[in-house]
């Protein structure tokens, strides 16, 4: 079995404050292409990994640092399945705005913003649980 990446626990919450904000900021205006640019940051998160993620650079080289030292770490895995669920919220949402269906494009931004905001606000991570339900419900492999 191989170790799984650690991350440190204040950094998807940052990037949630971050991803916040730019949904507010997609639902105030309807831009399809800002919420481009988040389904890549969405992207980039889910699928190379979260020490690549445009927010967690940003949280290890601007944050991090006029931090303490590091009290928890979690898994990386919950926050990077997280990053694939936001993702496909931005894609449709993206592909709504887009394509003039901006009640879809709202819908799933709005959706986004909900996971992101109680992410940030108090720390629960709906992408997370989910990973975990997704999980639990798997058949165990046999060796």
């Amino acid at each position: 079995m191989t170790p799984t990446r650690q991350v440190d626990v204040r950094g998807p919450r940052t990037g949630a404050w971050i991803t916040t904000v730019v949904l507010a900021v997609v639902l105030l205006t309807g831009s399809g292409w800002l919420l481009a640019a988040q389904a890549v940051v969405f992207a980039v998160g889910a699928f190379a990994g979260l020490r690549y993620a445009p927010y967690g650079v940003l949280f290890r080289t601007l944050v991090a640092p006029r931090l303490g030292p590091v009290r928890e770490r979690e898994d990386e895995a919950p926050p990077r399945f997280a990053q694939l669920v936001g993702f496909a919220f931005a894609l449709v949402g993206t592909l709504g705005y887009l394509t003039g269906a901006p009640v879809v494009g709202a819908v799933a931004t709005g959706l986004a913003l909900v996971a992101a905001l109680l992410n940030a606000a108090v720390g629960f991570c709906l992408g997370c649980e989910l990973y975990l339900i997704v999980r639990r419900a798997r058949p165990a492999r046999s060796h």
